[in-house]
């Protein structure tokens, strides 16, 4: 191929010249044979060696074309080949069209000029032909691509995402060569004196990816398959390296989870020319996406904000008359910060809420100062910015876009005018609030919900009223803690700010640890879930789901109908219709919302907690923050996040609890309290005025809350459990310790416990007061950090997905192995085979949406469809006859004759049949087959096709030869 040209000073070094004329010279590489040859002697082993050690691109491309004028001793690359034919086009393409035009010019520069600007117009000319796109890619990376492609037989589809050198361990040998990323394969390729090693492994396939330290290596990556194990090492950035392998497993798992395709994100900045000369575009990607995600579980922000960039600043923190150090994130919609010290400071201003960016004057005392003011008349000084210039072009541009969003949204009339480089101020009309929404009716013309209103009170404002009416000695001393409780965050509020801008600090977590105040509950839910971003981006789409929803019907509504009436029926909110109706609008909502998720079981008792503090608007984005963010892939069909979170429970436990730890194990107690603790949050485990002080800590920390206080439950019955003969003598002992949690501060009525209703009757369990034992759980248990927990998730998560694909595939072949004259083994690999086909096509494209093709609500044997064009490589690589000349045909015809339904096409079982039947079938059974194949309608087809069943037999047994017929 025609290549930009490049100088080269050393023309013969490991070179051996075949062809030349006065201005070009054709060269082969040292030790290369031939298009038919071996290893080229002794030569060839120590070329090939060197050229795999320090990556030459002469390994793939073993013949070039050399410019060169007559009195210069500077050499210019302009062409490459991987064979003689190739290399020999070109040649004779330059002799016939550029010799002769070269001898006119009298000048050598000239010379030059020409022709690599001919060469570069080649170059343009095919790329414009061939629709190639230009890209960020450097041309060492480009090399890389194509010896990538060549070497492992990889289609222009898989795209490489980066290469490390490195040492494979074969058996107890290490082999030096080049590790190659790519999205969907992990490869491995060396070439050491004569011996080549080559190394494929999909991700979806590796059950197991840890970095390990040992005596003789400091740092290996152990990469696991059901069937293999393989290390590497010798890394020069294993760290980097690792990230990025783990980044990509990641996605895999996904494509395993939700049959989603990888998506390249085209909307990155340009690369800079002073960027390091092995970053592509894609490991761009996704080093921004892996920096979008952090910042996104930092600030709790939407799961579409994309990070644009950090910087280290200043901020000055007017509650201490400080200036914190720490680093200021800006994205699409948000300007965040975080103080460098841990829990000291952070704050989150929704461009939204920005009116004014305005650069202030720098001093000694200040430098490069930046003020921020938002609509609550709240005003924000950063300092120390080191271009600030920039920042504020881009939180202008940034600005301007919001702007647009919001005039989409609204009836603007006006003029838009922007003011000068030192501030940028955003329209007054924008900063006034909008009107709220007014209330609306179902079908039984009952009010529902009023968005955005502070009219309607909640289910517990309301109980709380009616308490409160009793007479004074029964709820005054109570009262007064709630009180103070109030007044404390008032006063908080008052110092620190109140909304989605206030200052987050120490202090703030001490007043969500001491208890939130039973009226403010669902306004600081919002709050710290990040939930009131979410709403305040999407005014009336709650209101629009529930009337699209309404009246609708589907598996998921079926589910939530059995289920309303088992939500909290102990509560008052829950014993009428007016709350019932809520908790089925919301969970309805949220069904069409999220198909995928649709419903599951605990959404219904978390959603109604949800509901007694919240409007019916703010708990389904209360619900969204939680399925969506907060607890990830926790209430699907298979409930993968709850079994990934109990594994990481099961580790932690068996590092902070090890004297427990076997015996919970034999037990078997871990896997089951986990689930139901984590999947409602202790809400079903706990009396309810306990549990909802945990859901308050849950939604300003997260799940470490959860997994702390999970230890520090059984921290605190160590000796009970350790006696425990079997595990219901251990649900015993932790069921009765979580009945006793109480909460002395609570000002509600008293609220039946269900699952104290149904315990028995021994003598009860001393009183375990909730604020303590969550302080406990952080003094005991604090240790433990939201970025170790996602270590242990991503460990625990390749591990539950793989198993759970095994116990898919052992249902599958448990219930056609009846149906065939398959074995087991072999249908369960005949069932590997049919799902890397799809799953191949979901990566590299097919002549069908891979989405239209895997249906989640349908049995496992019928979830995944192949389509013709698949089933035409699945014919050639299993069945008997597939090496005829007829085989296309064949082909097609079967595929129609398989696809009872007519939706073109297959599921799994009718795969099986089909290949059953030309496989297992004796002759009688193998020319009914082909006689039904025939007398189908005729496909679509180029190819000769048999006239009759006479014709159609006499192709079978042509085409049956011993040469061709093989077992499977």
């Amino acid at each position: 191929m025609w290549v930009n040209p490049e100088e080269v000073l050393l023309a013969n070094a490991l070179w051996i010249t075949e062809r030349a004329n006065p201005y070009f010279i054709l060269q082969r590489r040292k030790g290369h044979s031939g298009d038919g040859g071996g290893g080229g002697g002794l030569a060839g082993l120590l070329v090939g060696t060197l050229d795999v050690v320090l990556d030459s691109s002469a390994r793939v491309a073993p013949y070039r074309i050399l410019y060169q004028t007559p009195d210069s001793l500077v050499y210019w690359t302009i062409a490459c080949g991987g064979s003689r034919k190739e290399i020999t086009e070109h040649w004779e393409w330059l002799e016939q069209n550029l010799l002769q035009t070269l001898s006119i010019f009298e000048n050598e520069n000239d010379i030059t000029t020409f022709v690599r600007g001919k060469i570069q117009g080649i170059i343009a000319e095919y790329n414009k032909i061939n629709d190639v796109k230009e890209d960020d890619d450097t041309e060492k990376f480009k090399e890389a691509i194509v010896k990538f492609h060549r070497l492992f037989g990889m289609p222009e589809e898989e795209k490489l995402v980066n290469y490390y050198s490195c040492s494979y361990w074969k058996g107890k040998v290490p082999r030096q060569g080049w590790m190659y990323l790519s999205i969907n394969h992990l490869c491995f390729y060396s070439f050491l004196m004569g011996r080549e090693a080559k190394l494929v492994i999909r991700w979806v396939d590796i059950t197991q990816l840890e970095k390990n330290a040992t005596l003789l290596l400091p740092d290996v990556i152990k990469v696991s398959t059901r069937s293999s194990e393989h290390f590497f090492s010798v890394f020069l950035n294993i760290n980097e390296t690792f990230k990025l392998m783990e980044q990509l497993a990641n996605i895999a798992m996904r494509q395993l989870l939700d049959n989603e395709g990888f998506e390249q994100d085209r909307s990155l900045p340009k690369l800079k020319k002073k960027s390091p000369k092995k970053v592509s575009a894609l490991k761009r990607d996704l080093d921004a996406r892996a920096k979008s995600e952090r910042y996104r579980a930092l600030f709790r922000l939407p799961k579409d904000e994309k990070l644009d960039g950090h910087t280290d600043c200043t901020l000055w923190t007017p509650f201490n008359k400080m200036h914190i150090l720490g680093q200021m994130f800006v994205s699409t919609n948000y300007i965040c910060f975080t103080s460098k010290e841990e829990n000291l400071c952070s704050l989150i201003i929704p461009l939204r809420e920005v009116t004014i960016v305005e650069k202030a004057d720098s001093s000694s005392v200040l430098p490069s100062p930046l003020s921020i003011s938002t609509r609550n008349r709240m005003t924000f000084l950063f300092a120390n910015l080191k271009d600030r210039d920039f920042l504020v072009q881009r939180i202008s541009d940034f600005l301007q876009q919001t702007t647009s969003k919001i005039y989409s949204d609204k009836e603007f009339a006006g003029s838009y005018n922007s003011s000068d480089d030192e501030v940028y101020s955003r329209p007054s009309s924008l900063v006034s609030s909008s009107p709220q929404r007014s209330t609306s009716s179902d079908a039984d013309g009952e009010r529902q919900f009023n968005l955005n209103g502070n009219s309607v009170p909640t289910a517990t404002q309301t109980l709380m009223t009616m308490y409160r009416r009793r007479s004074p000695e029964e709820f005054n001393p109570k009262l007064a803690k709630e009180f103070l409780k109030e007044q404390a965050w008032k006063i908080h509020f008052a110092e620190y700010g109140q909304g989605i801008c206030m200052y987050r600090t120490e202090k703030t977590r001490e007043l969500v640890l001491k208890g939130v105040p039973e009226s403010m509950r669902g306004e600081l839910w919002l709050l710290l879930s990040g939930a009131i971003n979410e709403k305040a981006t999407h005014p009336g789409y709650y209101e629009d789901l529930v009337e699209k929803s309404m009246g609708k019907y589907n598996l998921a509504t079926e589910e939530i109908e059995r289920d309303l009436h088992r939500s909290l029926p102990e509560h008052p909110a829950f014993q009428n219709e007016m709350g019932i109706a809520a908790l089925r609008r919301v969970l309805t909502a949220y069904a069409f919302r999220n198909p995928n998720i649709g419903y599951c079981q605990a959404m219904n008792i978390v959603t109604s907690v949800l509901l007694l503090y919240a409007k019916e608007e703010e708990a389904f984005w209360l619900l969204v923050a939680l399925c969506e963010r907060m607890l990830p892939d926790y209430y699907n069909t298979r409930v993968v996040g709850a079994l990934v979170d109990q594994g990481v429970f099961e580790e932690l436990a068996r590092d902070y609890v090890p004297q427990l730890y076997d015996c919970m194990q034999d037990l078997g107690v871990i896997s089951t309290i986990s689930l139901s603790w984590f999947l409602t949050l202790f809400l079903s485990v706990m009396p309810f005025e306990s549990a909802v002080v945990v859901v308050d800590c849950f939604f300003y920390e997260g799940i470490k809350v959860i997994f702390q206080l999970a230890l520090a439950v059984l921290d605190a019955n160590v000796d009970k459990l350790l006696n425990c003969k079997d595990d219901g003598e251990a649900m015993t002992v932790l069921g009765r310790y979580l009945d006793s949690v109480t909460n002395k501060d609570s000002t509600l009525p008293p609220i039946p416990h269900l699952h104290s209703l149904l315990s028995d009757d021994v003598e009860p369990y001393p009183e375990v007061d909730i604020f303590r034992l969550i302080r406990t759980s952080y003094e005991k248990f604090g240790t433990i950090r939201a970025d170790l927990i996602e270590q242990m998730r991503f460990k625990q998560r390749l591990k539950v997905i793989q198993t759970l694909e095994d116990t898919t595939k052992r249902n599958v072949v448990r219930t056609i192995v009846t149906e065939t004259s398959f074995t087991i083994d072999e249908l369960e690999e005949l069932y590997a085979l049919f799902k890397a086909e799809h799953l191949t096509s979901c990566y590299w494209g097919g002549s069908s949406n891979a989405l239209d093709r895997h249906d989640p609500s349908l049995p496992y044997l019928e979830q995944y469809r192949i389509d013709l064009e698949q089933f035409k490589g699945m014919f050639a690589l299993l069945f008997p006859w597939a090496c005829g000349t007829h085989s296309d045909v064949l082909a097609s015809r079967l595929f129609q004759l398989l696809d009872e339904n007519g939706d073109s096409l297959i599921n799994f079982r009718e795969f099986v049949s089909g290949l059953s039947a030309a496989c297992h079938g004796d002759l009688t059974e193998k020319l009914k087959l082909l006689y039904k194949m025939h007398v189908l309608p005729e496909p679509s087809s180029d190819q000769d096709e048999p006239d009759s069943a006479f014709e159609a037999t006499q192709y079978f047994f042509e085409d049956i030869t011993p040469e061709c017929t093989h077992d499977f």
